[in-house]
């Protein structure tokens, strides 16, 4: 690598990022990356499957928005959709999705595979939608991790929910925070402190974000959600099956057999 290359690569640093910065830095580096992960990840994902994370877990066997038969002709809302897999999973079980994501890009791929669902291009923390419009919402590690005000995220899910209706997100596992994200047995050893909450940030020379990705403990989690006033009503910790013998990014079998890489909140308005 040249002296050039290497001064052009993003510093990854711990600061603080509000909400403007963190919406405004990761959609553009989504832009600028869907083409590279939907190749990267397309087949791991399918076309239209619903998976909740790396460890593979599919929803036609957790059923955590509910029997896949007690689906059709719900209106349902995906947050941080990329490319829509889970949209057409819900499509193919005569659900009514609605496909949402900041990422003009990830859409366009959304775009390419095909669906007769509508594409939105929408901040998570301003849904463009009018009050109680879904029986469900879900969203597979979209939005949450990413922006610096969860709550006004989930006040918004709560909005647009219908009284009763579900919203089921997953997340890397806070836990995670406290290790190198790292596959091999360096990602084993505990390298910062689990309740850091300063913000992972890669940054230009001038300063400005080009990726920012926020940590919540778990203990945080759950208080956000009840201050969107939304009910928690289970907590997902997928263990990683033995048919996966995949890497992605930090996650693998060697870590996913020792330490938790995904949680899954499952919550419903009352």
């Amino acid at each position: 690598m040249s002296a050039e290359s290497a001064a052009a690569e993003p510093e990854a640093t711990r600061r603080e990022a509000g909400a403007a910065e963190s919406s405004r830095a990761n959609r553009g580096w989504w832009d600028r990356n869907a083409d590279e992960y939907q190749i990267e990840h397309g087949t791991f994902l399918g076309d239209d499957r619903f998976v909740w994370g790396p460890e593979g877990l599919d929803e036609v066997q957790a059923e955590l928005l509910g029997p896949p038969e007690e689906l059709k002709g719900k209106d349902v809302l995906e947050i941080g959709a990329g490319a829509a897999q889970c949209s057409r999973w819900l499509a193919e079980q005569g659900a009514r999705p609605v496909a949402l994501d900041l990422s003009h890009r990830q859409l366009q791929h959304a775009l390419r595979i095909g669906g007769t669902f509508p594409l939105v291009c929408a901040d998570a923390g301003a849904l463009p939608f009018a009050d109680t419009s879904f029986d469900l919402a879900c969203s597979a590690y979209g939005a949450l991790p990413f922006v610096a005000d969860p709550v006004q995220v989930l006040r918004e899910v709560r909005r647009v929910l219908r009284p009763g209706g579900r919203f089921v997100f997953s997340v890397t596992h806070p836990i995670r925070w406290a290790f190198p994200d790292e596959p091999g047995p360096e990602g084993l050893s505990v390298s910062a402190s689990y309740f850091d909450r300063t913000p992972y940030v890669e940054q230009e020379e001038d300063g400005s974000a080009v990726y920012v990705e926020h940590h919540r403990t778990v203990g945080d989690r759950v208080r956000d959600i009840v201050a969107a006033g939304l009910r928690l009503v289970d907590l997902v910790e997928p263990e990683w099956p033995a048919w996966n013998t995949s890497e992605w990014g930090g996650w693998s079998p060697l870590r996913g057999h020792l330490i938790p890489g995904t949680a899954i909140f499952v919550c419903e308005r009352d």
